[in-house]
């Protein structure tokens, strides 16, 4: 999903102005942000295990680098994407064939791993508009409920896709994520969260992937169809041997 949209996300953390100025799912996200690891995210060097691929994601303020490691029919992969661009080794040799279209597909991958083990980490960035819908229960629990956007300019070409984010109004934890997108096909999903780890000061969410029946329904009826059992499960988002090395 997002890459060149949130490409200012992979490039540091959110600029944020004083408080006074800030508008209330601004704000509502900004406690987010500090409830799910706060200044920990741009400090640290983050390991885990994906789907049987080996991620490592270091961040500084002006610096990243995501990469993937694994193996297939071809040998030993690895994927590099950082500041530089992207960079594909097989059994140690750089592969210097890759198409435009190949890199953008590899580097939105691994883009899209990073983004969601990271989120609410990057929901302050310049491109993203952010509009709270009001407050909301899901199974007994108060959250606000936060539609996200994207600027068409500098937005990438998926800049129409929409996400809704559940914060509980006590906590300030994300507990729940839909979205819909235009990529492969397009589609629309909602995330709830199934276990938590706490690591180096970071909360890391699993979730249960959700898809309705009829993938053109707006993100708007998730909670509906959520609430009714009308929507079945279609994956696992699991991060398993999640190592968190502060940067000095």
């Amino acid at each position: 999903m997002k890459f060149s949209n949130l490409f200012i996300f992979l490039l540091g953390s959110a600029v944020f102005t004083s408080c006074e100025s800030r508008t209330e799912a601004e704000k509502i996200v900004d406690k987010a942000i500090e409830a799910h690891g706060g200044g920990a995210y741009s400090n640290s060097k983050v390991e885990f295990d994906f789907r049987n691929i080996h991620y490592t994601i270091y961040k500084t303020q002006d610096r990243f680098e995501y990469k993937r490691e694994f193996s297939d029919s071809t040998g030993s992969v690895i994927d590099v994407l950082n500041n530089a661009g992207f960079e594909r080794k097989v059994n140690g040799v750089k592969i210097d064939t890759l198409s435009e279209e190949w890199i953008g597909k590899y580097s939105r991958s691994v883009n899209s791993v990073a983004y969601f083990a990271f989120l609410p980490y990057g929901l302050n960035d310049p491109a993203v508009f952010k509009t709270s819908i009001g407050e909301t229960v899901i199974n007994g629990e108060k959250y606000d409920l936060i539609k996200v956007t994207f600027a068409k300019e500098g937005g990438g070409e998926d800049f129409d896709d929409e996400f809704l984010y559940w914060i509980g109004t006590e906590d300030s934890v994300v507990d729940y994520i839909a979205y819909s997108y235009h990529t492969d096909g397009g589609g629309v999903r909602m995330r709830e969260v199934s276990a938590v780890q706490e690591v180096g000061g970071i909360r890391f969410q699993n979730y249960l992937n959700f898809r309705p029946k009829d993938e053109s329904v707006s993100v708007e009826k998730m909670q509906e169809l959520y609430e009714s059992g009308d929507l079945e499960v279609l994956s696992e988002i699991n991060l398993e041997n999640i190592k968190v090395e502060p940067l000095k």
